[in-house]
């Protein structure tokens, strides 16, 4: 009797044979993504926090047909939050800045859209490791800085008693000196408001650190809103004169909200904020594309079948979900990793679970407005400070400096960069830093951006690639090429021995192509770096060749 694991059937065969899995799956992932999809709308500064529903709804029904992945779940997320607020600021604040700021997301669905048809899927292999999670981690912290008035009921502008401003009305800080003012946040914190929302920050946190499998299926989110809800009409909320104005979630109807104007999008930034238009341009384009092809790599991690994506393809269906969302008046979507993660340990087998979680998120806002307006702002604040935990959690500081001094040094200067400047500039520093430390550890000049090596096949079986000069993060893509177009079911050995200076990103690359190519029938093994030193205790950690 074969053991051989029955792969699910993909398309309307896949949906018949799973569709118990996949409508259980998409219905705990719609409780998770509700409000989190209103929440991250909030943050984002757009006029309606229904829009990041929309955006979840167009994620699951239109895009799921299209995607390369079959466990995502596409939809707004917490990780675009710094750039989705920053462009709707930078084009003015308000309705305007967010037409202006759609203008940005459906130019930039169009770059995603051309990533993919030219097959730069592998954009994610060109970043350093360091970078992208000092990256994940700062805008974390900018999620958490910037939550805290709202998880308290205390606005940034109330250097005054509450009734003498409006308290709709943010003052625009910066994330540095946001967070000099969280004394003041806490001193004029609303007590009813300010309970809600720790306790739902602490439930959130008893959900991550709970072992009983029975109670982890249980989503943290559901829990939260059956506690928040009850308590926002326990302490009347909406009526208070003091927080009513911002303590309760306020949507409207969809369809009165899409019938008054469908089409949202204003392309005339492009001339009246030409530099301003191009950042975020670069930002949506880049940084979207980024985390969703880190995600989608992650989920095929965990991938009970072994299912590789076409992430090429994601791009591209990504970039048409992005332009529809834009269009109207949604968010930008990725794929979107703790939902994602989600739908795996919920169970999902095919790409239809993300089409069900959509249908229900659509039901739900025809049907449930009522009740949707009765989720305190602060629920939602506990669920993206907590999101932004999971970016900037001790673990990922930890785990840095496990891999070495030098990723953590880059890991930080990245953090703060971003912190104190913006994403690109964040990302740039973090990418220079990385060359310069790979140059002072001996990497030459010219093999920066050039792999060099050769393949060579030893009788029937065996394959030999040998790579000289430097294995760096940033001439990886040409090694990428080599390795994965080597015949299948060999015994592959990959001599890096010769090489001066072995950097985490590619060795990290590399342990990932060995568990692909292992899956596939053959086995792959990296040479004895015994002549290197490692600059880490990680096995991934930058090993530099110590013999002349």
């Amino acid at each position: 009797m074969s053991s051989k694991i029955q792969i699910p059937e993909d398309g309307f065969k896949g949906m018949k044979q799973n569709l118990a899995a996949d409508l259980t799956a998409g219905f705990m992932v719609f409780l998770l993504a509700l409000p989190l999809s209103l929440g991250i709308a909030k943050a984002s500064g757009f006029p309606n926090p229904i829009f990041g529903v929309v955006t979840a709804i167009v994620g699951g029904i239109i895009v799921s047909f299209l995607a390369g992945s079959r466990l995502t779940i596409k939809g707004p997320a917490a990780g675009l939050i710094v750039i989705v607020s920053g462009s709707v600021e930078a084009f003015g604040g308000g309705e305007n800045g967010w037409h202006l700021a759609l203008g940005c997301i459906v130019v930039a669905a169009i770059i995603q859209v051309m990533f993919g048809l030219l097959k730069i899927g592998s954009l994610a292999d060109f970043f350093p490791g360091a970078a992208i999670h000092g990256m994940l981690a700062a805008i974390g912290l900018i999620i958490i800085i910037k939550q805290i008035p709202f998880l308290l009921g205390a606005n940034p502008a109330l250097t005054k008693h509450a009734s003498e401003t409006d308290p709709t009305k943010m003052v625009s800080y910066e994330t540095l000196p946001l967070a000099g003012q969280i004394p003041k946040f806490i001193a004029g914190a609303n007590a009813h408001v300010a309970i809600i929302g720790l306790i739902c920050l602490a439930i959130m946190f008893f959900f991550m650190f709970v072992k009983n499998p029975i109670i982890k299926k249980i989503p943290g989110p559901l829990v939260v809103l059956i506690f928040a809800i009850p308590m926002g009409m326990f302490f009347m909320l909406g009526t208070d004169e003091v927080v009513g104005k911002f303590a309760l979630v306020k949507v409207g109807h969809i369809t009165e909200i899409l019938s008054k104007q469908f089409i949202n999008v204003d392309f005339s930034g492009i001339s009246s904020h030409t530099g301003v238009f191009i950042q975020y341009v670069v930002l949506y384009a880049l940084i979207g594309s980024l985390e969703s092809l880190l995600t989608v790599k992650a989920i095929d991690g965990l991938d009970p079948y072994h299912r590789k994506s076409n992430a090429n393809k994601d791009l591209t269906a990504l970039g048409i979900g992005n332009a529809v969302s834009g269009i109207i008046g949604g968010l930008p979507m990725i794929s979107e990793v703790v939902r994602s993660s989600a739908n795996v340990g919920f169970g999902a087998k095919t790409r239809w679970a993300n089409l069900f979680h959509g249908v229900f998120l659509l039901v739900a806002v025809i049907v449930a407005v009522p009740v949707i307006e009765m989720i305190p702002q602060a629920a939602l604040a506990a669920l993206l400070i907590f999101a932004g935990y999971r970016l900037a959690s001790p673990k990922e500081f930890k785990h840095m400096l496990h891999v070495g001094t030098d990723q953590f040094i880059i890991f930080i200067v990245t953090i703060f960069m971003t912190l104190a400047t913006d994403l690109l500039i964040g990302v740039g520093s973090g990418i220079l830093l990385e060359l310069l430390l790979n140059m002072f550890s001996g990497a030459k000049l010219g093999n920066f951006f050039k792999s060099r090596s050769t393949v060579e096949e030893k009788g029937d079986n065996q394959v030999i690639v040998r790579v000289t000069g430097d294995a760096l993060f940033s001439n990886y893509l040409g090694l990428k090429k080599v390795i994965y177009a080597l015949p299948k079911a060999k015994n592959v050995v990959i001599d890096l021995s010769a090489c001066k200076v072995v950097d985490h990103t590619t060795l990290h690359a590399l342990h990932g192509f060995q568990h692909d190519y292992q899956l596939e029938g053959g086995t792959a093994v990296l040479s004895d770096l015994r002549d290197h030193k490692a600059k880490g205790k990680a096995g991934t950690s930058t090993k530099v060749l110590t013999r002349v």
